[in-house]
């Protein structure tokens, strides 16, 4: 395609056009209380409009970076379809219900929160999938968190510390390898760099969650042992419930660990399912309903509904609990285990898709780089320039609406600077990940925000607060930088630490000048 003669953005445009889309955005969201879609496909259009018409970029261009910009990010659409047949498929054959059974048996509410966190870190390390493990083992926890008295936003904010906890360090992980190879650092370089600022983020939030676990632990009001005892006899009741439940889940982590890639690793986990489902009976008709519209309950969703006739279905189920007690658990599992399938996944699909449009036609547009270069040429310290970087990864996701260009722009923007800094690669791409990866779910518009929230069954703005790793791993990352910790100089093979913090970005201060004289 012939490259129409289009403009550079100016600062004061590239302002007011992010204004226009936060605008936008904010109104739909909320003044109008719509979902994220329309209000980014409106956003969409506004830049676009500003840049044909003001700068001149052709429909063609912009097209053309849309269609770049979604291509990059089919792997992560296929993962998301996988993961609802997966769900749909391992809650209709008792598996996630099977790890919510016997999670009561193991857990209380003092040790809940530690475990939680533990248990998601070492199993998307495995995967390197936060996704998966919201969709999976998330699922499980929290229900047993809702079993233990335990707020759903904040197990859910402590299941996805854990799950990008791995998201962030696991070399199978595809944040993992792209940071490096934006920045141009190795992948075990890039790795080593992070142990600076995530290890030290890791052991604070431990220490969270051993103290609000405390605050649990002898609470009779938290934890209800005879509300625990009523759902697992309702599971057992809907679900043929035993330890062959756990053959799926390991079959998935085997084949990470194998480094076989997400995709094929979660097809085996629902073909197991699968399997598993049709030994129990199960007809191939509802096998493939639940792995296309998710599980719809039964015996939960008949207490659910029952009002004054639950003591009637408990005599009928031989269930032994109060009928107040069996309605209000049947609508806990109800709402619980109405999940999965592809179909489920419809809704967080179309909002990916749309705010990659509006990302691919905010990066052609140049109007990130435009607002970030002034302050680029201010910067003194090392500090300043990591927290530069993160900030317009968070940015990125706020206006791209998606993890992966909040890795790739910044990581164009910046490389060129950071190579002539003299610092080290993969002092860019940490900073990518401690910020571009972590943040991106903290953003409901973003796919890790839709999925997350969709598949934990807790808005994004509730759980927020309690992503305990998510928020304060760009806080340690800038304050360990700026205290001169762990900052890598060099190139790639003859970089090491150092304590120095000075920096200068003086050189784009005469690209500028040259380009205004132009």
């Amino acid at each position: 395609m012939v490259q129409s003669q289009s403009k550079r953005p100016t600062t004061g445009l590239a302002v007011v056009t992010f204004l226009g889309v936060s605008a936008i955005i904010g109104t739909g969201l909320l003044h109008f209380g719509l979902d994220a879609h329309v209000p980014i496909a409106l956003a969409a259009i506004f830049a676009a409009l500003v840049g044909r018409f003001v700068l001149g970029v052709s429909w063609g261009e912009m097209e053309e970076a849309v269609f770049s910009t979604i291509s990059s990010s089919l792997g992560a659409l296929l993962i998301l379809i996988a993961i609802g047949m997966l769900v749909g498929s391992w809650v209709h054959a008792g598996v996630v219900p099977g790890m919510i059974y016997y999670g009561f048996n193991l857990l209380s509410p003092g040790i809940f929160l530690l475990a939680t966190l533990l248990l998601c870190s070492i199993v998307s390390t495995a995967t390197g999938s936060s996704w998966g493990v919201g969709g999976t083992v998330g699922v499980a926890l929290i229900g047993i968190a809702m079993g233990l008295g335990i707020p759903a936003p904040l197990a859910a904010g402590v299941i996805i510390s854990g799950a990008y906890f791995g998201d962030k360090m696991s070399p199978l992980s595809d944040t993992t390898n792209m940071a490096p190879a934006v920045a141009g650092s190795n992948l075990f370089d890039h790795i080593r760099a992070m142990f600076w600022t995530t290890f030290p983020t890791y052991v604070i939030v431990m220490i969270i969650t051993i103290v609000l676990g405390m605050g649990y632990s002898g609470n009779s009001a938290s934890f209800d042992a005879t509300r625990i005892v009523a759902m697992q006899a309702m599971m057992a009741a809907e679900f043929n419930i035993s330890l062959a439940c756990f053959i799926p889940p390991f079959i998935v982590l085997v084949l990470a660990v194998m480094k076989l890639p997400a995709l094929p690793s979660m097809m085996a986990g629902t073909f197991a399912a699968t399997l598993m489902d049709l030994g129990r009976g199960h007809t191939v008709h509802d096998v493939l309903t639940a792995i296309h519209y998710g599980y719809s309950p039964t015996v939960a969703a008949e207490f659910a509904e029952a009002g004054e006739g639950a003591a009637a279905l408990l005599t009928q189920h031989g269930l032994a609990m109060a009928p107040a007690m069996a309605t209000e658990v049947g609508e806990v599992l109800s709402n619980l285990l109405s999940r999965g399938g592809i179909d489920s996944m419809m809704w967080s699909l179309s909002l990916i898709m749309i705010a990659l449009v509006l990302g691919g036609i905010m990066e052609r547009c140049g109007y990130l780089e435009a607002m970030l270069t002034p302050l680029l040429v201010k910067v003194r310290k090392v500090g300043g320039l990591v927290s530069l970087v993160m900030a317009t990864g968070f940015i990125s996701n706020v206006f791209l609406g998606d993890q992966y260009l909040a890795i790739v722009v910044p990581g164009r923007m910046f490389n060129s600077p950071v190579a002539r800094s003299g610092l080290s690669p993969r002092m860019l791409s940490r900073a990518l990940e401690d910020c571009g990866t972590l943040t991106a779910v903290l953003v409901p518009w973003t796919g890790c925000g839709a999925f997350q929230a969709g598949a934990l069954g807790v808005p994004t703005l509730e759980y927020l607060p309690y992503c305990f790793l998510n928020i304060l791993n760009p806080i340690v990352a800038a304050v360990m930088t700026y205290l001169g910790i762990g900052i890598y100089w060099g190139k790639n093979g003859e970089d090491k630490v150092e304590k120095r913090t000075d920096i200068s970005f003086d050189f784009l201060k005469e690209r500028n000048e040259a380009a205004a004289a132009s």
